[in-house]
């Protein structure tokens, strides 16, 4: 079994305040801010961003594999995921992630791209930590 961490810490008020994570691993630091989580700040992450490139992650390399079992070896597989935090009567949630996946796949049919990429959105570990999320895909065969 793996296990990998993760550190963040906040300091001051939600509003007014920051704060940073660093990634153990790799011990690459980012910083977080209320104005980027709720706001157009672009300045600084937000969970919600760290959420998209893990979960865009975890899919790029299940469907690297998932393509691979299935005989067609991808050339490349890029991700991309928009990530919705919304507010509901039961306060803030993310409701939604749309991944925007485009493989480069030699030898394979739109229709079987379509399918494995279908399959592997509930299948990476990121997206089963997510079951709770509505997770869409829009998948391109180049």
């Amino acid at each position: 079994m793996s296990k990998h961490y993760a550190n963040a810490n906040w300091e001051g008020n939600l509003v007014k305040g920051s704060g940073k994570y660093t990634l153990k691993t790799s011990g690459y630091e980012g910083k977080i801010k209320f104005s980027s989580r709720f706001e157009d700040d672009k300045s600084a992450s937000s969970p919600e961003e760290l959420i998209g490139a893990a979960l865009a992650s975890c899919y790029s390399m299940a469907l690297a594999h998932a393509l691979d079992q299935a005989g067609n070896t991808a050339d490349k597989i890029e991700t991309s995921a928009e990530v919705t935090l919304g507010k509901s009567v039961d306060g803030f949630s993310i409701s939604e992630i749309l991944l925007k996946t485009t493989g480069k796949v030699k030898g394979i049919e739109n229709k079987k791209f379509q399918e494995i990429a279908e399959k592997t959105k509930s299948g990476c570990p990121v997206s089963k930590a997510l079951t709770g999320t509505i997770i869409k895909l829009e998948a391109v065969l180049v």
